[in-house]
């Protein structure tokens, strides 16, 4: 019997072979038969195992690696690779701590720094502050189930919360400390891109300087519209994945007793059209890169 017990498998005439043995790791995987870590059979060793053609084996490979299923090291082999974080708050003003608690998933952070400073233009016109005004910067290393995952740097309007200053955020979320002193986050605009991890960021989540990395930028006000938290936070791109609800709603154009299915708003969908001229911010940013 073979190391994936294959003896007892039938492929199905009627459909690809390499989707069938696809599914068949697969669900291996679902079931703890094969575990993160755990490295897959050499190519040759699944042709004989299955029964099945290279072309077959790689093909079935590929997709699993495209999936993230699986990673592939030169020289090593494939290894089954550990689950992605799933992350739902792109789309709801929620934190990173009641996301993976809702997934009772453990956390903890690491406090990089928490102090007051004086921000950028930018981040101060965001805020909707004085160009003088203190700012509370919380920057954090999160942790899920002991691994790194995400580095996020809050700006906080000092002036709605000097208690943060003496808070301790290794284990505590941020929302939740603010929503016990009144301030809650009633409505937000979140943006999301793929980027390449700086060499600081690539340290601190343990990865490859220009690894790919997840990036979101996050604005959340008071239903009173008073800003209250700006972040940039950046995600491990191999660990993480984000879900977003889409939503249509049925709505009945002008003079049309019809009614037809048509967006009522588009900002539901998640989706932003970015503008054929490259924003500021942006452009400073690709240039401080390209000085590195």
């Amino acid at each position: 019997m073979g190391i994936l017990a294959a003896d007892d498998f039938v492929f199905d005439k009627r459909l690809p072979y390499y989707l069938q043995l696809k599914s068949v790791l697969e669900e291996k995987i679902d079931r703890r038969e094969l575990r993160p870590g755990d490295k897959l059979p050499s190519e040759a060793e699944l042709c004989d195992e299955f029964g099945v053609s290279r072309t077959v084996v790689r093909q079935a490979l590929k997709d699993m690696e495209y999936e993230g299923l699986i990673i592939k090291k030169k020289g090593k082999g494939a290894f089954i690779s550990e689950p992605k974080i799933l992350e739902s708050f792109v789309q709801q003003l929620t934190g990173f701590h009641q996301d993976m608690a809702a997934q009772k998933r453990s956390t903890r952070s690491t406090v990089i720094e928490l102090d007051t400073i004086s921000c950028s233009r930018r981040i101060t016109k965001i805020l909707g502050l004085r160009s003088n005004a203190r700012v509370v910067l919380l920057k954090r290393l999160r942790f899920v189930d002991d691994d790194p995952i995400q580095l996020v740097s809050s700006y906080i309007p000092y002036r709605l919360c000097p208690e943060l200053l003496s808070a301790d955020f290794r284990s505590q979320s941020l929302y939740h400390f603010l929503e016990e002193r009144g301030i809650f986050l009633a409505r937000g605009y979140r943006t999301i891109e793929a980027v390449g991890a700086t060499a600081e960021e690539a340290s601190h989540l343990g990865l490859e300087p220009g690894s790919p990395t997840i990036r979101i930028e996050s604005i959340g006000y008071t239903a009173e519209g008073t800003p209250v938290e700006y972040y940039e936070s950046v995600h491990r791109g191999d660990r993480t994945r984000f879900r977003v609800e889409l939503v249509r709603k049925r709505v009945r154009k002008t003079g049309d007793s019809r009614g037809q299915s048509i967006p009522a708003d588009p900002t539901l969908f998640g989706i932003e059209v970015l503008p054929t001229t490259i924003p500021e911010s942006t452009s400073k940013r690709s240039k401080s890169k390209k000085r590195r």
